[in-house]
C-alpha cells in the first residue's frame, strides 16, 4: 500500500487535482512570424546567426546576452543579427522554444 492509497483510505470524498501548466513566461516581445537560425562558416570558423526578431533592440541585446552566457560561448549583436560562434543550433532553438518564441531552422 502506497501513500496515495493511505491518503485515499483517510478523505475518501477528496479527488486530487492535475498541476496546472503555465504559459512559459517571458521578458522579452513575443512575435508571431519565426525567428530564423542558421549556420554558417566564415573564415573557416562555424557561426550560428539569429535574425528576425522585430521587437526592441534592447530585448534583442538581452537575449543574446542570455544565450551567450547559458551557451558559455562568444558572440555579438551586429546588424539586426546574434552572432554566437560555434554550431550550436539545437541548444538555441531549444533555449528559444522554451520562452515561447517560433524558431525556424535554415540550411543544413
Amino acid at each position: 500500500m502506497d501513500l496515495k492509497d493511505q491518503l485515499k483510505n483517510l478523505f475518501p470524498d477528496h479527488v486530487p487535482e492535475e498541476p496546472q501548466k503555465e504559459a512559459p513566461q517571458s521578458n522579452f516581445w513575443l512575435q508571431d512570424s519565426p525567428m530564423i537560425c542558421k549556420y554558417e562558416k566564415r573564415k573557416g570558423k562555424p557561426i550560428t546567426i539569429i535574425e528576425g526578431y522585430t521587437g526592441a533592440d534592447s530585448d534583442f541585446k538581452k537575449l543574446a546576452k542570455e544565450l551567450k552566457t547559458r551557451l558559455s560561448v562568444g558572440g555579438s549583436f551586429k546588424n539586426d543579427q546574434i552572432i554566437i560562434q560555434g554550431d550550436y543550433r539545437n541548444k538555441i532553438m531549444e533555449i528559444l522554444k522554451e520562452k515561447g518564441f517560433n524558431v525556424k531552422r535554415v540550411g543544413g
